[in-house]
């Protein structure tokens, strides 16, 4: 049962205002003394004042009792009263709104989206707002934004909630869980409330510090979408390969469990058709797709679909793939590094440096040797016969003879190496007191180690791979072994990948990969629904962390080459539109309800609207009073 209650209880006191309003009407009938020759209207003037007496003025003047009336309406209105919905009303109280590519799914043809069903809940959350309750709106997708502070001004919730759109990016509930901590530092939040089509990962690493209240929306239609899209280098040219996937629809929602649906496809290479045909896709399947595609420069690939049947999200419908042009592999390798300038030379398509030709200032591959780095920079760089900087405090290099105890056989570059019994003369010990924890937290991974501390390091930076041999590897065996040339081949398919001569994947949206251009260079952005941005690179030439919100093609101006890159949805996660039912925090779970949030309910509109009404009928009453009615 809803119990009324009041927000401004003090407001109370104005109900004294009766008394006056009261006692003006008992004194505002003053007959004037007059002197008359005959009592013959004796009769009719006590007849008069038994008429006029207080209770019977009081009880006959309906003009006052609509304005008392009309001032109880106006004060129990001033006193916000509201009908309590049982809950524990939040003062502060922020909404986490998701805004992820699935959102804009539709529950039918024609049919509403799960972001304009969002917003009606949280617009019916802003209309039940109470005077001291404070609202906060969160979107979020890729990241969390804040839409608004804390505030109670309907106006600027409403505002804020119209302009959020939907962004073409997976979701990522952490970050909009984490910002409500960090509000909670200055505000009591004892509830958030997220509204959600459930579209995101089940298992959630954080700790909840207060109640979250998980509103999940309804279910989407069916949908079918692009999930992958790659290419991979061959002797004829690339071969292409793509996953189309078809959502099977759960219990509870509109469409069959398993429909099929007939879903045409193009494929454009720099914006000509060169393939068309059409596909079967089954509800919960995905079919594969193999193009052959053969080109000696750089070229752009678009993958588009069309489903014959019902398609609840657009944006999984289009693919971009860039395909560099194919050339050799730069590699830099100093003179005095002979072990590894011969592995080098008996290897297909690479361009040895320092050689014939001018050097380039950025090659895929470099060898060192030294902590002073000479020649140009590289995606990819093995380090020798030192240890970092801002590893000395950590690790020694002395002298005298170790051997490698463990390796990891996974890592990419000691692939099919074996480094059992490899002799090794310098000997990197670990400093007291440290752990691979503290190499860990500077940034590196071990990859060998002997007894006494770590031998061989990985480390990404700006992304970079770098690779360290903390030993030198000219005193230690293995230069003689045959698993030398292999671990040279495999820092070779390391640089190869980084510089995609050997495959491409198509870029994800959120973020667009890193580019290398001219140092500290201004860059324009330009993406599809107008977005822009504008960006520069640092001291080394490297731009990153541009964003890409929406799925297209973006181009990035200012440099001597424009550059331009398609964005894709390809999340398996977003195109299956899987909902689930329950949050699993490390030591709790949050089922998903989807029962509006209960609110309390405002009063205080019907009663101005009950004093508007009495205002108005005692006008008319006043202008319209029938004749010989006494007021």
């Amino acid at each position: 049962m809803n119990l009324p209650g009041f927000s401004a209880l003090m407001n109370a006191w104005w109900f004294l205002l009766l008394v006056p309003l009261i006692i003006f009407y008992f004194l505002k009938l003053r007959r004037p003394r007059m002197e008359i020759p005959s009592l013959a209207l004796w009769r009719q003037v006590v007849n008069d004042q038994r008429v006029n007496s207080p209770f019977q003025k009081f009880k006959r003047n309906l003009l006052l009792l609509l304005q008392i009336l009309l001032l109880c309406a106006l004060i129990l209105g001033a006193m916000q009263p509201y009908l309590s919905s049982g809950a524990e009303q939040a003062r502060y109280l922020p909404v986490l709104i998701d805004n992820s590519a699935s959102m804009a799914s539709l529950d039918g043809p024609n049919g509403k989206s799960r972001l304009d069903e969002a917003k009606d809940r949280v617009s019916k959350l802003i209309d039940d707002l109470l005077p001291d309750q404070r609202l906060c709106l969160i979107s979020v997708s890729g990241t969390a934004r804040k839409l608004t502070d804390f505030t109670d001004n309907k106006r600027l919730l409403r505002d804020a909630l119209s302009k959020l759109e939907v962004s073409q990016v997976a979701s990522r509930l952490e970050d909009g869980l984490r910002m409500a901590q960090a509000m909670s530092r200055v505000q009591p939040i004892d509830n958030v409330v997220l509204i959600s089509d459930g579209n995101v990962p089940q298992e959630v690493d954080f700790e909840l510090p207060y109640k979250l209240t998980f509103q999940k929306l309804g279910y989407p239609d069916a949908n079918v979408g692009i999930v992958d899209f790659n290419a991979r280098r061959s002797r004829t040219g690339w071969d292409v390969f793509a996953r189309i996937e078809g959502t099977k629809q759960p219990e509870g929602s509109k469409g069959p469990p398993t429909a099929k649906t007939l879903c045409e496809y193009e494929l454009l290479q720099n914006g000509q058709l060169i393939k068309q045909d059409t596909v079967s896709i089954d509800g919960g399947q995905a079919e594969r797709l193999v193009f052959k595609v053969s080109t000696a420069v750089a070229t752009s690939l678009e993958l588009r679909i069309k489903p014959d049947g019902t398609d609840s999200l657009s944006s999984d419908n289009v693919a971009f793939l860039e395909i560099p042009a194919p050339r050799p592999l730069t590699v830099f390798c100093p003179p005095r590094m002979e072990s590894y300038r011969n592995a080098l030379a008996t290897m297909p398509d690479i361009t040895l440096y320092p050689g014939e030709g001018t050097e380039p200032k950025v090659v895929d591959l470099k060898f060192a040797e030294g902590p002073i780095s000479t020649g140009p920079e590289a995606r990819v760089t093995v380090n020798v016969g030192f240890v970092p900087d801002d590893l000395s405090n950590l690790v020694e290099l002395v002298s005298g003879q170790t051997e490698v105890v463990d390796w990891r056989r996974t890592a990419p570059l000691l692939q099919h190496v074996q480094l059992l019994d490899v002799q090794i003369a310098d000997d990197p010990q670990l400093a007291k007191g440290i752990s691979e924890r503290d190499f860990e937290q500077a940034g590196y991974e071990i990859l060998a180690q002997s007894r006494s501390g770590p031998l061989i390091l990985e480390r990404l930076i700006e992304g970079r791979w770098e690779y360290y041999f903390l030993f030198n590897t000219d005193r230690s065996s293995l230069v003689y072994r045959v698993g030398f040339p292999i671990l040279i081949q495999n820092a070779t398919q390391i640089a190869a990948q980084q510089a995609n001569l050997l495959d491409s994947k198509a870029h994800p949206t959120g973020t667009l990969p890193p580019q290398r251009i001219t140092p500290e260079t201004e860059i324009h952005v330009s993406g599809p629904h107008g977005y822009t941005e504008t960006a520069k690179s640092d001291k080394d030439g490297f731009l990153s962390g541009i964003a890409a919100p929406y799925v297209g093609a973006y181009e990035l101006t200012g440099d001597t080459q424009p550059i331009k890159i398609g964005a894709s949805l390809l999340s398996t996660t977003e195109t299956s539109l899987n909902a689930v039912e329950k949050l699993h925090f490390p030591e709790v779970s949050v089922a998903a309800t989807t029962v509006i949030v209960k609110t309390d309910q405002p009063l205080w509109g019907w009663f101005a609207a009950a004093a508007l009404g009495f205002l108005m009928l005692e006008w008319w009453y006043f202008q319209k009073r029938p004749a010989g009615v006494l007021t």
